[in-house]
Formats: structure tokens, sequence, C-alpha cells
């Protein structure tokens, strides 16, 4: 497909607190579509008094606008969100055979690519926000790119959220702090998750729902699910400790 590498960045609607947006990487010849949504109180977001910027990634063939139950909170909470299109109509099918893990490297680095890319071009646009200190948040194959991009480049990544993620470990160091949300639905690979030991040595936390599906972290999901869901990365971002964030999603 032929893109016109003049348009750099097309704005599709634009509303008081939200804006659809299609950057072109133009190296990649990748149109990449994005909704950015703003703080309710934006006001307070300054170049000398940046707020916090949240990059979400949409688990495969899930609408990557489908995690508003996950935006309007960090919005309420004087979070930018960015939700991004990680699949586009000519990209490959994730695989589903053979070795999963190596199979699907491909599309990790697609993704991971496509967050640094963005940070790049928004950093520049939104001087009132910190892309410095991004948090990255992610469900299923996008919390595999969210934490293939931390364990890779991990200078501006100061949190990783995923929503039951099941190929690629958990970033283990000190500088960035790790939340993962699961579901008991589906399986996950051996070596994903941190150790009771690992937890503790590097502050991440795992915090279990009971009964929950793979698909209750969308807006396709049930609302009992999706307010643990929140009450739990709201914890997490106050730095409350893992033993009271999975004691309020019993």
């Amino acid at each position: 497909m032929k893109y016109i590498s003049a348009i750099l960045i097309s704005i599709l609607s634009v509303s008081v607190n939200a804006e659809d947006i299609t950057i072109l990487d133009s190296v990649r010849q990748r149109l990449i579509p994005i909704e950015i949504n703003f703080p309710l109180k934006a006001e307070n977001c300054t170049s000398q008094k940046r707020c916090q910027v949240v990059f979400i990634s949409a688990g495969y063939r899930v609408p990557f606008k489908k995690y508003k139950f996950i935006t309007n909170s960090l919005n309420e909470g004087g979070y930018m969100t960015v939700t991004i299109d990680h699949e586009l109509p000519n990209d490959p099918p994730l695989s589903r055979t053979g070795d999963l893990y190596q199979t699907r490297i491909e599309n990790w680095k697609r993704g991971a690519n496509t967050i640094k890319y963005l940070k790049g071009k928004l950093e520049s646009r939104f001087p009132a926000y910190n892309f410095n200190k991004l948090i990255l948040v992610g469900h299923s194959n996008g919390g595999d790119i969210s934490a293939w991009l931390s364990n890779n480049n991990n200078d501006y990544i100061h949190q990783l959220i995923t929503l039951d993620s099941k190929r690629v470990p958990m970033p283990k160091n000190n500088s960035i702090k790790v939340l993962s949300i699961r579901s008991p639905e589906y399986p996950t690979a051996s070596g994903v998750l941190p150790t009771m030991e690992e937890q503790k040595l590097y502050g991440s936390c795992i915090v279990h729902i009971p009964e929950s599906k793979h698909m209750d972290f969308t807006d396709f999901g049930v609302d009992n699910v999706q307010q643990k869901t929140i009450k739990a990365i709201q914890g997490f971002l106050k730095s409350q400790d893992c033993i009271t964030l999975n004691a309020e999603t019993l």
C-alpha cells in the first residue's frame, strides 16, 4: 500500500477530552490509529507540572477502543491515556502453532517499535505530559507487547500493568514496578510471572481475580470484574502493598 508521506498526522475527530488520530510512521510506512483521552482537569497539566501518560495496548482482535472502563478511570485520576491499534488489516495473523514464544516475537517487536515511535511523536506535541515516565497497560497479547518493550527498553518506562498476558516474562528489575492482574480461565506459560521471592525483591505484584474470564478485562466483560480491576490498578498507582490489592479482589 502506498502512503502519502507528507501526511504525518491526521486528526479524525476531536472532542473536549479526546482525540482520534492516525500517525504515519514513514520509515515503516505504517499508519497507526490511536485514541488520546485527556485528564478531566487537563488545565492542571503544564510544562512545569507535567501529568503522567498511560499507553494502553489491546488484546489480539479486541477493538483497541474497548477499554473505556480503564481509560475513564485513569482520566478521572489525572492521567492522559493513549490507546493503540497494533493490529492493522495487512499485518500477518498472530501465530497459533509451534513454539508460540518464538513464532510471536515478530508481532511483539512490531508492537514495541510502535510504542517507541508514538512516544517520540507525541512528547513534542504535548509538552504538558511526562513521556519519560511512561505507564504501560496491556491486555493479553497487548500485555506481551508491553512486557517485551519493558524488558528491552526500560529507561523511560516507569510502571507496567498487564491484564492476563500469557507469553512474555515480566521484567525483573528495580526500575520498573509491575502489576499483573490474572484470570484463571486459561493457562499462563511457565516463567511469565515472577515468583513470590522475585515479587518481594523487585516490588512486583500478582493479583488474582477468582472466577474471572480472559475477556472480562475489556469493555465486553462483567461489571464486577471490571470494578475489581480498576481498584487494583488505582491501588497500584497509589503504591498500595500487594496484600491489600489482592484482598480487594476477593
